[in-house]
């Protein structure tokens, strides 16, 4: 069974044909050609322009700046079984979104979502339980010793042991991040 996947959403109008930029967007899916979904109904991409960090498109039946002003803010999406293949080793965000995280037997929380940050991308997890300390918290977000709902995990080999997506199951290394045993 599939499911959708957002692929961005409909930001502010671009000139007068209907195009709009894109927020929040998946920019290497936004393809000429692609089909997408939105409120319910598909559309192909009938123009593709802009940069990667800010695509512009334009949706086939969308003909004019008033019609895409009435899309502002409708999330764009394609079935999960058109997204590509990914190489060994490379997930979703939506394949994570939702795994349990533990080190080890030890149950640290779920994740609520990939984030891409400039140097790498985290796992935001929700922390199990209450009072948990604040490991792998931006400064100026608690830190150590403090109270905090939220573990920001960087994908990189040293804090991440294992993701099984099938099992929706990810280890981590709370010691790499700097919690004590």
């Amino acid at each position: 069974m599939s499911r959708p996947v957002s692929i961005g959403r409909v930001g502010k109008p671009h000139g007068l044909d209907g195009s709009f930029h894109v927020a929040e967007a998946k920019p290497g899916l936004l393809t000429l050609g692609r089909i997408v979904a939105l409120a319910g109904r598909r559309y192909e991409i009938v123009r593709r322009a802009g940069a990667e960090s800010s695509p512009i498109v334009r949706l086939e039946d969308v003909g004019d700046r008033e019609a895409a002003q009435a899309l502002k803010g409708l999330e764009l999406t394609i079935e999960a079984e058109e997204l590509p293949q990914l190489a060994e080793g490379e997930w979703w965000a939506h394949e994570l979104e939702g795994c349990t995280v533990h080190d080890g037997e030890r149950d640290v929380g779920v994740v609520k979502r990939l984030l891409e940050l400039p140097s790498c991308e985290v796992l935001e997890v929700q922390r199990s339980g209450v009072g948990s300390p604040g490991v792998g918290a931006p400064r100026g977000a608690g830190g150590r010793g403090e109270s905090q709902e939220l573990l920001l995990v960087p994908m990189v080999r040293d804090a991440v042991r294992s993701v099984d997506v099938q099992a929706r199951r990810i280890d981590v290394n709370l010691e790499f991040l700097g919690e004590q045993p």
